[in-house]
């Protein structure tokens, strides 16, 4: 038996956004082209094994004016099946769902509740006290507060608050859409505030629980790291935990390789390997989107920049050897030439100096030479 209630909440992109146009070959390209649809199947497939009593959606499902009307279908199965399993579905309209013409034939799912944009709603979950509070965007660029307009909770409820917003300090770069503090959340008197908007997975808050899941499926180089859904587990009116699931089928990497002092080719790479055998570890075998940076002072810059398209060969190769499939976005050269020594002085008056140079530099010679002044200074007479 379940002795909790679960809630699965998610921020759903369908699609991949690259920083360039790229040609992607055979079973990678697939399945970064079905990406976000195939962490949406894990979504659904993670309510299901978790025996979840509802899932919570908190907007942008789609991505804009929904183009591939058969997205719009893809959905609206994966609803069909939480159904199937008894699960309810609620859902708030985002920034981008606004602008698409599929969200009017949501509803036509049975078990899909769609929260109004005129004004806030509260939906009752059939056979549990739980209340859910919530109100979708009427338009794109919804910069008013909506969560002032949110109903008082309902008294002998769990209460959840579903809200599409840019949570001050935490919007980082998206749109301030529908801007609101976290001490204005907190002080709601809800039990759990289900962010969406914000693709980066934040707890803002405990008890209440205020907390952005993310988004399903990172989709740019910017939205690096495991990617997926909240489990919340409600006992007794109370969240026992709320729990992180990555669901994420691609995952994006930005690895920054140091190559300062390295002076041979075959020495790069190796080190490129290391550090990519690391990422390929972390991504759990996922197949991987790289943006490789380079920095550093090396003998090498000069041979990289004008040698690229073969040193971008030899990385891809590289790739190839590695045990995920990874797919390199884009390489970025950021390295230097080294600092140039200064002209040295053939004379011997010019080596002796080089050479004191040389040695203020030693910190132990400097440990030294301030312990032997210190004894000095103990053995001279005050008055000298």
């Amino acid at each position: 038996a379940v002795d909790a209630d679960r809630k699965p909440r998610h921020h759903l992109g369908l699609g991949v956004r690259s920083g360039k146009d790229v040609k992607v070959l055979g079973q990678l390209e697939a399945r970064i082209a079905d990406a976000s649809r195939v962490a949406f199947d894990s979504l659904v497939a993670l309510a299901i094994a978790q025996r979840c009593r509802f899932v919570v959606l908190a907007g942008d499902v789609f991505d804009g004016d929904l183009r591939n009307y058969q997205t719009g279908l893809f959905f609206m199965d994966g609803v069909r099946r939480l159904g199937e399993a008894g699960m309810g579905v609620y859902l708030v309209l985002g920034n981008h769902d606004a602008e698409n013409r599929f969200a009017a034939r949501l509803e036509l799912a049975q078990n899909l509740h769609v929260f109004a944009a005129a004004h806030p709603q509260t939906q009752v979950v059939p056979g549990l006290t739980v209340s859910i509070h919530g109100q979708s965007f009427a338009r794109r660029d919804v910069t008013t507060n909506l969560a002032l307009g949110y109903p008082s909770p309902t008294a002998g409820h769990f209460n959840i608050g579903v809200l599409h917003t840019a949570c001050q300090g935490s919007e980082g770069q998206h749109a301030p859409y529908a801007p609101c503090s976290l001490e204005q959340l907190i002080n709601h008197g809800y039990d759990y505030w289900a962010l969406g908007h914000v693709h980066a997975r934040t707890v803002l808050h405990a008890h209440p629980h205020v907390i952005y899941p993310g988004n399903l499926q990172g989709r740019s180089c910017r939205e690096t790291g495991g990617k997926g859904a909240t489990v919340v587990h409600v006992a007794a009116g109370r969240v026992e935990a709320a729990e992180h699931h990555d669901l994420d089928q691609v995952r994006w990497a930005s690895p920054v390789l140091d190559l300062s002092g390295i002076e041979r080719r075959d020495d790069l790479l190796e080190a490129a390997r290391r550090s990519l055998e690391a990422v390929c570890h972390q991504a759990q075998q996922r197949a991987v989107a790289l943006r490789l940076t380079c920095v550093g002072a090396t003998p090498l810059h000069a041979p990289l920049l004008l040698q690229r398209a073969s040193f971008e060969q030899d990385i891809e190769a590289l790739l190839a050897t590695l045990p995920s499939e990874v797919w390199l976005e884009k390489l970025v050269l950021a390295t230097c030439e080294p600092a140039a020594p200064e002209q040295l002085d053939p004379s011997v008056a010019g080596r002796l100096l080089a050479e004191i140079d040389r040695l203020a530099t030693n910190a132990h010679l400097s440990d030294l030479l301030a312990a032997c002044l210190a004894d000095i200074k103990v053995k001279v007479p005050d008055a000298a």
